[in-house]
């Protein structure tokens, strides 16, 4: 059964991947804690954003 959210639009969700040189990934619910993981391996990887 449908949802009736009051007339707005469902968000998509966001997913934040953490791709590090060793070839690691690893996905993160906020951009906060993608960046706290990146911090955590020296400054080191790329974040990109995807949605589901």
């Amino acid at each position: 059964m449908a949802c009736n959210c009051g007339g707005v639009s469902p968000q998509t969700p966001v997913v934040y991947h953490l791709s590090l040189p060793d070839g690691t990934t690893r996905s993160y619910v906020t951009y906060q804690e993608a960046l706290a993981a990146k911090a955590r391996a020296g400054g080191i990887g790329e974040i990109t954003i995807t949605t589901q």
